[in-house]
């Protein structure tokens, strides 16, 4: 199913929501087919189990054979600027001592290697790409902390709260620059197709992240036009992740185009899972704000599908997030908490909650037939799936 097709089945779809949700519930639960199987060891170890272990392995390793390529390319960045952008990868604390703090899941790196797979090149192969995909995605979160005001990223002060906007820009735009260094200098032909595929990617990127801008203070937003907006947003980058590697590693552009559509439909599954969270996360374990994409007057997925539902939820809702869209930043932030629950709530009951939960499936199924049209290891295949189960079964 397509994007456009997704979009289209939302008024069909979207059933009505159950009572207003605990945040920390889960946001979507365990597939049934991984959570009830048993492992061919017939000792009960489950399907969901036995992926859960892959999927961890695939990530640590895309974090441990990444990141010193990472760190090397940050070296080269004139200081403060590499004190910072160590500070924003968790490698150093607030004052410049060594630190433990948790990254990034490291899908993207982990795609890139396993897409370096998928062209039967070693995994080591997609290790620039992985970096440049990384690079451009520290970009994007640097400057997307900035403006959307976000105060905390993986339970830490983000880079603007503690080094100034300034540097979190300036950083942002090195990181940017770093990426497309990084897979140039390899001076292949392979090189500059990867190069052209990435930087089609990070303008998508941006793109994405004017529509969200613009989409805050919109009395309405359609499913559709929220879709494109987070297939530019997140879906072109892992769309990019997941087929840079097999680039570098020779792949002809039908198999890049296959890849790069499974990319793309995870990254909308990612990223309607995140949605998700945005409203209903634990704080706990997103590291950030409890409702806080409503305090960013953001029209994510539920919301528009919340709005684009009838009944006298979606009417009252409406009103509020018209009310709400003439408000100034500063009257905004002395909302009550109570006066989030009731919005959520409300997208709740409109069948905003569940039609989004729905549509994180939907293409998560989409993501994993775009990998039937293209020959690769079987082994590389159930790699892809995991991944893809990962992500649309996750908390943070």
């Amino acid at each position: 199913m397509s994007t456009t097709d997704a979009a289209s089945t939302a008024s069909q779809d979207r059933p009505a929501g159950p009572t207003a949700p605990h945040q920390g519930d889960p946001v979507i639960p365990a597939k049934p087919h991984l959570a009830n199987a048993e492992n061919d060891d017939g000792e009960g170890t489950t399907s969901e189990e036995t992926g859960s272990r892959a999927v961890t392995a695939l990530l640590e390793r895309g974090r441990t054979l990444s990141t010193p390529v990472l760190r090397a390319a940050i070296e080269r960045l004139a200081p403060p600027m590499d004190t910072v952008a160590a500070y924003h990868f968790g490698w150093i604390d607030a004052a410049g001592r060594p630190s433990e703090s948790a990254g990034g899941k490291a899908v993207r790196p982990a795609l890139a290697l396993l897409s370096a797979e998928a062209a039967s090149a070693a995994p080591e192969v997609g290790i620039p790409g992985a970096v440049a995909v990384e690079l451009v995605h520290n970009f994007s979160l640097l400057h997307d902390d900035l403006m959307d005001g976000d105060e905390q990223r993986r339970h830490r002060d983000t880079v603007w709260k503690v080094h100034g906007p300034a540097q979190a820009i300036l950083v942002g735009d090195a990181l940017f620059a770093l990426a497309g260094e990084i897979l140039l200098e390899l001076g292949t032909v392979e090189a500059g197709r990867a190069t052209r595929r990435l930087t089609t990617a990070s303008r998508k990127l941006i793109d994405g992240q004017a529509q969200d801008i613009s989409y805050e203070h919109r009395d309405l937003v359609t499913v559709e036009e929220c879709l494109d907006m987070e297939g530019n947003k997140t879906g072109a980058l892992l769309a990019c992740a997941a087929s840079v590697g097999a680039v570098l590693g020779g792949a002809d552009d039908r198999t890049a185009d296959a890849l790069e559509a499974y990319g793309h439909h995870l990254g909308l599954a990612f990223q309607a899972v995140d949605d998700l969270l945005g409203i209903w996360g634990d704080p706990q374990a997103t590291g950030k704000q409890a409702w806080s994409d409503l305090r960013q007057r953001k029209k994510s997925l539920p919301v528009a599908a919340a709005l684009g539902s009838r009944g006298p939820a979606a009417a009252r809702l409406a009103t509020l997030l018209s009310a709400d869209a003439a408000k100034s930043q500063a009257e905004f932030e002395d909302f009550h908490e109570a006066e989030f629950a009731e919005r959520a709530a409300l997208i709740e009951e409109a069948g905003g909650r569940e039609w989004t939960s729905q549509e994180a499936q939907r293409q998560h199924t989409t993501a994993i037939q775009a990998l039937d049209s293209i020959e690769m290891p079987g082994r590389v295949r159930e790699q892809f799936v995991a991944l893809a189960d990962f992500v649309v079964v996750r908390q943070r």
